[in-house]
């Protein structure tokens, strides 16, 4: 899904428990992909996941929505919810970018609405690029969250959080950008981090928590993509031959690959 820093599913239920401290925390795995599975995968998804990805408008690079009106299937089917919504590319917000954070915020309250989202549920806006955000970036960022916020919906951001070259000296994970400038904005942090190490790579059954992808306040950690990516996952060795990532119990052949990540809910976006 993600495509940042051009400069954005065991055979039986998983649930992982850290000890930290005097407390257990408990880890989810879960999904997200741009194409809905389609119905008749979803009970064996269930087998492995808690969680599924679900777009409120046009995934990254699509010209159509298909997770649109799939909402009462996944919930029938009792899966929790990551809420998304696709944000701008920096090329988009040259032009009045607090405008744009505006229609764009409506338009995701909106469609939350019209898919049967609750209030309160968590919205992630998609920031497809990273490294540190500029002026027109955090003008449309953080007015989306303002507007998300104040409606009655949360507002969570999916964003890198892989350290990018600033310069010979200076290295610049998003993640860390974004909320070093929140100004106290209440934020649900949603990192990619495909790298491995930390990630795991392709795999169902390595224990995680969100605080291993790099960023300690992570809620969601996306640690595997497909396809894999050969410019920061090279080493990870143990995606399909194809390059994809493909969920226990199905075929290849039906190239149904995903993307994987963890969380510290097993509905995330508290969608149900």
């Amino acid at each position: 899904m993600y495509s940042f820093l051009k400069l954005a599913v065991p055979q039986c239920l998983l649930l992982i428990a850290f000890v930290g401290n005097a407390a257990a925390q408990a880890t989810y795995l879960g999904f997200d992909r741009n194409d809905y599975p389609g119905d008749a995968n979803l009970k064996i998804l269930r087998q492995t996941f808690f969680y599924t990805g679900y777009w409120l408008n046009n995934p990254p690079g699509e010209n159509s929505n298909s997770w649109v009106g799939k909402r009462p299937a996944l919930e029938s089917a009792d899966f929790g919810f990551l809420v998304l919504f696709n944000g701008r590319l920096y090329k988009q917000l040259k032009h009045n970018p607090g405008g744009l954070a505006q229609s764009d915020a409506q338009a995701a309250i909106a469609s939350a609405k019209r898919e049967g989202f609750p209030a309160r549920t968590i919205i992630f806006l998609d920031i497809e690029e990273g490294g540190r955000m500029l002026p027109e970036q955090k003008a449309y960022l953080y007015g989306w969250v303002d507007a998300v916020n104040s409606s009655g919906f949360r507002a969570g951001v999916y964003c890198s959080g892989i350290p990018a070259r600033e310069d010979k000296n200076t290295t610049v994970v998003t993640a860390d950008d974004i909320r070093a400038n929140a100004q106290g904005r209440q934020i649900v942090y949603w990192v990619t981090n495909d790298v491995c190490p930390p990630s795991p790579g392709c795999t169902t059954s390595k224990p995680m928590s969100p605080s291993q992808s790099g960023a300690t306040f992570a809620d969601v950690w996306q640690f595997a993509q497909s396809p894999r990516r050969k410019d920061f996952a090279a080493i990870c060795r143990n995606y399909h031959s194809d390059g994809n990532c493909y969920p226990p119990g199905l075929d290849p052949a039906t190239h149904l690959h995903v993307d994987l990540n963890t969380a510290s809910s097993a509905d995330p976006s508290a969608g149900r």
